[in-house]
């Protein structure tokens, strides 16, 4: 009973203050308003408050631009989060963009849609995330392609980086960062969350949505520890792979000490 009513006090919340923030998005959208970019944050804090989600965040997000964001992707609420400590802009798969409730959030928050499988429209896309870096747009990019189990990093593709390689001309220091962010869902009622609780806050693909949904719901209190890592430079002489590499290698690292200090 008590698990219903709560649930029903999260539903009415933010059914309440997403439909009272969705006609200011809309103008700010309209009218290119910087508050395009904050209300988003306002609304991720807010949800996070409702759901129980509570961020530890340890080190500094780069403030020197253009800057994107490399991170591990355990989860939708990786979303949330990510949006609750920046005023960011997201790139996902294109399909997202038709779900119900979560596309329409993702369309007002500007997020870069993209279609990996057609490869003609690849220097599109590329393109529309360079010229978003170099209009100093926060863009977070999940170079996993797909969500993982919360345990570990997934094989990462360098050729992701790429867009952060095209933005380069468009800077004007001739100079993109990419800054590695670990994501690790390190607590679950106040005690520490090992491999075995880990799933109730990782969403892998082969889980349905709306159980996995009921599930965070009736948990009430997790904590998330957010790692920001030393920034990678992207010049016009860098090696697109081999910065990949190491930005992929000091993510890794992150979340790996990161989960080992929570499971010790």
């Amino acid at each position: 009973m008590i698990n219903r009513l709560r649930i029903g006090v999260i539903f009415v919340t933010l059914s309440l203050v997403t439909l009272f923030l969705i006609p200011l998005q809309l103008l700010a959208l309209w009218l290119d308003w910087p508050l395009r970019r904050t209300l988003p944050r306002l609304w991720h804090r807010i949800a996070c408050h409702m759901l129980g989600i509570r961020i530890r965040q340890h080190g500094r997000l780069e403030s020197r631009r253009p800057l994107m964001l490399a991170a591990n992707h355990a989860s939708w609420k990786d979303i949330l989060v990510l949006g609750a400590v920046a005023d960011v802009v997201f790139i996902a798969k294109a399909e997202v963009a038709g779900w119900p409730v979560f596309g329409l959030l993702a369309r007002l928050q500007k997020t870069i849609f993209v279609v990996r499988e057609q490869k003609r429209k690849a220097g599109e896309q590329v393109n529309e995330i360079a010229d978003r870096l170099a209009a100093r747009e926060l863009v977070v990019l999940f170079p996993e392609g797909t969500t993982s189990d919360g345990n570990r990093l997934l094989e990462v593709k360098s050729s992701l980086f790429g867009a952060a390689a095209a933005a380069v001309p468009g800077s004007p220091e001739g100079v993109v960062y990419v800054q590695p962010v670990s994501i690790a869902y390190t607590g679950f009622y106040g005690m520490p969350m090992g491999r075995y609780h880990r799933p109730i806050a990782a969403w892998p693909g082969d889980i349905e949505m709306v159980p996995h949904l009921m599930g965070v719901l009736k948990a009430e209190a997790l904590e998330v520890d957010v790692d920001f890592g030393e920034v990678v430079e992207f010049r016009a002489e860098t090696h697109r792979k081999v910065a990949g590499a190491l930005v992929v290698e000091r993510l890794r690292n992150m979340l790996r000490q990161r989960l080992y200090a929570n499971n010790r």
